[in-house]
Parts: structure tokens; C-alpha cells; sequence
């Protein structure tokens, strides 16, 4: 079974901001973007142009306040090669 990271994930305040700096800061760029239907959150995937792994941005409408470390939705993100062995043996470890 073969694992390969593909993104990582960071809640952002203000989008807007957010991109310019990926973009200025790290040439980072936008390729592909997700907006809730209802308006309620936008999600927003960049790459580097080096590599696959990609950094998600998540804007949340309802988000009123600065994040704070214990709410940010910090994940990583792995794709495999065979999703059920891969299942079977996570089930396995409990």
C-alpha cells in the first residue's frame, strides 16, 4: 500500500489577503477553488508549480472573531494506492 500527502489545510480570516500573500511570499498559485453553494465557506487550493502537494485555504463566512490555535481545522491530507486495504488495516488499528 502505498501512501502519497497531497495537501495541507489552514482556516484563513480573510482570503483576499491570504492569497496575495501565498502568491507574493511563495509564488503560490490558485487551482482550484470550491464555493459553498449557500456562501457559508470558500475553499481554495495552491500549488507551488514544483510539486503536487497543495496548501487548502478555508475561508469560513461565519467565522466572527481571530482564529485562535484550538480552532483552526489543521488536517493532512494522504491519497492511496489501494483505499481498501488501506481502510481495512485503519479500521484494524481502531
Amino acid at each position: 500500500m502505498q501512501f502519497k500527502m497531497i495537501h495541507n489545510n489552514l482556516n484563513v480570516a480573510d482570503l483576499k489577503k491570504s492569497l496575495n500573500f501565498y502568491r507574493e511570499a511563495f509564488n503560490m498559485h490558485e487551482v482550484k477553488r470550491i464555493n459553498a453553494e449557500d456562501g457559508s465557506f470558500i475553499i481554495v487550493y495552491l500549488e507551488d508549480g514544483s510539486s503536487s502537494h497543495q496548501l487548502e485555504l478555508t475561508w469560513l463566512r461565519d467565522m466572527d472573531r481571530p482564529y485562535e490555535l484550538g480552532d483552526n481545522e489543521f488536517h493532512l491530507a494522504f491519497k492511496v494506492d489501494d483505499y481498501e486495504a488501506a481502510h481495512k488495516l485503519h479500521e484494524e488499528m481502531g
